[in-house]
């Protein structure tokens, strides 16, 4: 396939999709033949600074495949590691291009608005020499994993806050809490419901060393920055009665102030059950639902901190396609790798989805390929094409030997059929990637007993 003046050399076309263009196999196309050093390097939260070396074909980018790459390239590394401030190692030309994207009005102009409202500082895009490139700093440092002590562990779900009290690596009790927060617009509801599950918990423990909070969202320095379940809170609200604080302060009153906390995305969370669980460490998590969510522990059993929002990491070289209506930007994961992705290829496949909501036709489209209906079979086949190409370039970004796959989109045989098929796609690269759904040790463990091994506790 010819893209961008570049010969791409791609096996497993997907059959629903015969014009996807996989971005990992035009990265590696152009990076075969990139002579000239350079670097890009994301400062997140706590002064966390993340560098990727690479080169280029042209550093005054003469070319739509030099621009298309820097372009993709730094959109990955946003979305992945997560930041505020990008700089351009080794390319004036570059530097200006991503300058003009990531302002108002830009092509990544969402982008620039997103991550300074997340991190709290005005979103900058500097330069510099390579000579005088950053240095990796921070991340993944703090040992996850332990689950000494006595500890709290919550799973903050749409319709249930799950918590786990654990001590010395034995679990006392589990118990689930109902509460509604996608339909309550007063903060004051989610800081009551998560400081009396909380106390509730506290009770059956002798004492409390620490607490670990998952939660879908993106969490700075425990903060929520942002998060589905306010749903319902105006921005203002959110603002204003201080609701990235409320995890902190429910817990807070609830046990008191001293005792550690730390809250992570439910993505890094299930990765880190995973790792509880014997898999070992290096494991990537990615969870193909209502949108698509991942997760990394490092090869010690340790959170980065990193955004992990893969929903919005592109995996299509062409930009102009699957437009997410939120962002703008077309060829992410959010279209390819979750229900709306399953949708947006049922007429393709010849169906036509039965349902008064996204995740109606989805199950519309689930029993089809359970019906061993070859329509929704070829969504699955597809979908599995997607997956093994997304699997490909994110290897190409973090340091891992194993993924676990889960979510509704990866269930039933058509799941099944889904991993089979990204496992071939693999073979393809020359990857020895493992590709797996969590296993019933992963299940039992649970999302709030891993949790529970969040916090850093300090003995004597």
């Amino acid at each position: 396939m010819e893209y961008k003046g570049l010969s791409l050399q791609i096996g497993h076309i997907p059959e629903l999709d015969k014009e996807f263009v996989p971005l990992g196999q035009f990265f590696r196309t152009y990076q075969a033949e990139a002579k000239h050093p350079f670097a890009v390097a994301v400062e997140g939260g706590g002064g966390q600074v993340t560098v990727y070396e690479t080169a280029l074909r042209d550093p005054g980018l003469g070319s739509e495949a030099d621009r298309l790459y820097v372009d993709r390239l730094v959109k990955c590394l946003l979305w992945m590691w997560g930041g505020w401030k990008v700089t351009v190692c080794g390319s004036d030309a570059a530097w200006e291009q991503l300058r003009r994207a990531y302002a108002p009005g830009g092509s990544r102009a969402f982008d620039e608005d997103f991550m300074g409202r997340v991190y709290e500082h005005p979103f900058q895009i500097e330069r510099c020499s390579y000579e005088d490139r950053p240095h990796n700093v921070g991340g993944g440092e703090g040992m996850a994993g332990n689950l000494q002590g006595c500890r709290i562990g919550i799973d903050l779900g749409g319709s249930n806050i799950k918590v786990s009290a654990v001590q010395d690596g034995v679990t006392v009790c589990n118990e689930s809490f109902p509460w509604q927060p996608k339909m309550e617009a007063d903060p004051q509801y989610h800081y009551d419901h998560l400081r009396d599950a909380v106390k509730a918990t506290a009770a059956k423990l002798p004492r409390v060393d620490g607490v670990g909070i998952s939660s879908a969202g993106v969490f700075i320095e425990n903060r929520c920055m942002v998060a589905s379940l306010f749903l319902a809170v105006s921005r203002e609200d959110f603002d204003r009665k201080s609701c990235k604080d409320l995890y902190i302060r429910a817990v807070a009153d609830a046990v008191g102030k001293d005792v550690p906390l730390t809250i992570a995305n439910d993505g890094d969370v299930t990765a880190l059950a995973g790792s509880l669980a014997g898999i070992g460490g290096a494991l990537l998590g990615t969870s193909l639902g209502t949108a698509q969510a991942g997760g990394y522990v490092t090869e010690t059993g340790a959170v980065t901190g990193w955004l992990n929002e893969f929903a919005f990491v592109p995996i299509d070289a062409r930009a102009d396609v699957a437009i997410d209506p939120w962002s703008g930007d077309g060829g992410c994961g959010v279209n390819y790798l979750s229900q709306d992705g399953a949708i947006r290829l049922a007429p393709l496949a010849g169906l036509e989805p039965m349902g008064d909501d996204p995740s109606a036709q989805f199950r519309f489209l689930r029993a089809k390929a359970e019906e061993g209906d070859d329509r929704g079979m070829a969504i699955y086949r597809t979908m599995g094409d997607y997956l093994g190409h997304a699997l490909a370039m994110y290897e190409m970004f973090y340091n891992t030997k194993r993924v676990l796959v889960m979510g509704g989109v990866a269930g039933g045989p058509g799941g099944d059929l889904m991993l089979q098929r990204a496992r071939e796609v693999l073979k393809d690269y020359g990857s020895s990637l493992q590709v797996d759904a969590p296993d019933e040790k992963v299940r039992q463990l649970g999302q709030s007993v891993a949790a529970a091994a969040l916090p850093q506790i300090k003995r004597g």
